[in-house]
């Protein structure tokens, strides 16, 4: 009996089965591994004593038995790598914990009513600011004269009937008019106070109230 009959039995009998809910690459794998050394030591104990195993055949199988051995170590490695280097962020990232943080979104966090962004005008000139809700509505717009480099604007958490909205997070949109009447999106920031880190999906988040951000996003914390 071959390696190669054995597992095309191995892989039909298994092609007809349901895999377990929650199964991984690297079980899939280790499994994997297991049932390439039963299959390997059942070629052993039935090959014909006439005629034996072929030797370059048995050194290549081998081969892909060390291979498939290394795999499963490098992807163990691998784990354990990731897992290590997500625990120093998060605890590098839970220092920033109550502190004003300075961050890169699309969408402002109003937190205890007030919510601050930032942007750079390349002239001065007036600038719009809008907020809307997640399905687009707008809640609010302002105006201001903007002063060439950078610039700050405090949203009071009010919509534009003067009504106060709850805290969370809201999309922003900032664009400039030149001399010429013509508008562009002017690059911002927001800041806001973290107030957390969660890891999710395997990515650090820094939790500005509702607004949640890519640790990555960070781009300067203050006190």
């Amino acid at each position: 009996m071959s390696l190669a009959s054995v597992t095309a039995q191995q892989n039909t009998a298994s092609t007809a089965a349901t895999p377990p809910a929650g199964s991984t690459a690297l079980n899939s794998l280790s499994a994997n591994f297991g049932d390439f050394l039963k299959l390997l030591m059942t070629q052993l104990q039935n090959q014909d004593p006439t005629s034996p195993l072929d030797t370059n055949q048995f050194t290549s199988e081998l081969v892909q038995f060390s291979g498939v051995e290394q795999q499963i170590n490098t992807n163990t490695s691998l784990t354990q790598l990731i897992q290590l280097t997500q625990a120093g962020e998060v605890m590098q990232a839970s220092a920033m914990t109550g502190k004003r943080v300075t961050v890169s979104s699309d969408h402002v966090p109003l937190q205890n009513g007030k919510g601050t962004i930032q942007f750079d005008a390349p002239a001065a000139e007036p600038v719009a600011i809008a907020i809307y809700s997640d399905t687009g509505a707008k809640l609010r717009d302002a105006t201001l004269m903007a002063t060439k480099g950078s610039n700050a604007w405090t949203w009071d958490g009010n919509d534009g009937s003067g009504h106060t909205l709850p805290d969370g997070s809201y999309k922003v949109a900032v664009a400039g008019m030149s001399s010429d009447g013509t508008t562009s999106a002017l690059p911002f920031s927001v800041v806001g106070m973290a107030t957390g880190v969660q890891n999710q999906s395997n990515s650090i988040k820094l939790q500005l109230g509702a607004l949640s951000v890519d640790f990555s996003k960070v781009q300067s914390v203050g006190n």
